[in-house]
């Protein structure tokens, strides 16, 4: 139960809707749930606005299953699974009302909410290699709750590419820009933007680039002002907080 949904329930007890016997029991869940190899924060999403987000490398399916499966009894409307295998898709769809997004190794049991953002959140790539963890950053905003624009192979190897989507980029709430290699993209839509801009650099690049060093390096160097910069490949982070200062 997140906080929208508390705030809800107050309001029909105060409106004598609901008894307050049956408020107690809707909020009468213990904090997490033992599972034995996890424990499951119920109330995450009343401390944080957000429920708990399963990250599917190093567990089992059946582990990945069983955890998704235990926030859907307790009321979660959308769970949100990332770094999940296709083994563990195919496992969990069995028994749970899965959608799987290859590209991003994201899965997503139930279905997506409505945007309640206050504006669009746009996504951009470098190039085509960094799609995987744009989809990753794309797909965890949307289910957050947020409005996204996908901009994608507009790297400053080619500028006009970028420039041809500048109403895109200044009408944004927020921007995840997203590449490799040396990581420009992140300097150059800071410097046309008026919103955060939150960089993600990408393991994209040959030896030199050191894994996504260079491009983290190069982010955390960005001359534009406002740039602020996630870890490497981490798509998540980056749409989670893009979500929170979207929901400001």
């Amino acid at each position: 139960m997140d906080q929208q949904e508390i705030r809800s329930l107050l309001e029909q007890v105060a409106q004598g809707e609901r008894s307050v016997e049956e408020a107690v029991l809707a909020l009468k869940m213990e904090p997490f749930r033992e599972l034995g190899f996890a424990k499951v924060d119920n109330h995450r999403g009343l401390r944080q606005g957000a429920a708990e987000v399963i990250y599917g490398a190093g567990k089992t399916p059946e582990q990945i299953r069983d955890i998704a499966a235990s926030m859907r009894e307790t009321g979660e409307k959308a769970v949100l699974i990332t770094r999940m295998s296709k083994e563990a898709a195919e496992l969990a769809a069995k028994s749970l009302p899965l959608t799987y997004y290859e590209m991003g190794k994201v899965g997503i049991v139930g279905d997506m909410p409505k945007p309640t953002g206050k504006g669009t959140i746009v996504v951009a790539t470098g190039g085509t290699s960094d799609m995987p963890v744009a989809e990753e950053a794309a797909l965890t905003a949307e289910v957050l709750g947020n409005r996204v624009t996908r901009l994608y192979d507009v790297g400053v190897a080619g500028l006009h590419r970028t420039l041809s989507h500048l109403e895109d980029i200044m009408s944004a709430r927020v921007i995840i820009a997203i590449a490799g290699m040396e990581g420009a993209l992140a300097s150059v839509i800071g410097g046309l933007s008026d919103c955060p801009v939150i960089a993600v650099p990408t393991s994209v690049g040959y030896g030199a680039a050191f894994g996504g060093l260079a491009a983290l390096l190069s982010m955390l160097n960005s001359c534009a002002s406002g740039v602020s910069v996630v870890n490497i490949d981490n798509g998540f982070g980056a749409g989670y907080l893009a979500s929170m200062i979207n929901h400001l």
